[in-house]
């Protein structure tokens, strides 16, 4: 007996790639969305506040101390 083993060659599938002009809304969907939420983590307090009161700043209090924003 021969000590051969037979190993079937395995293709990759091939997989459809997007075109860029496709992901150009949700990279604006992307951007937008992370800018919000570094401004309501980052410069939600003082005189650029939006919503009155410290209740926002008090939600994303860790958050701003993970990120570098100094808050007191």
């Amino acid at each position: 007996m021969t000590d051969t083993t037979y190993t079937p060659e395995v293709e990759a599938p091939n997989v459809p790639l997007m075109p860029l002009g496709d992901l150009i809304p949700y990279a604006i969907l992307t951007a937008l969305l992370a800018t919000m939420l570094f401004y309501f983590v980052g410069a939600e307090e003082g005189a650029t506040s939006v919503f009155p009161g410290m209740t926002l700043h008090e939600w994303v209090h860790d958050a701003r101390h993970l990120l570098g924003f100094p808050c007191h």
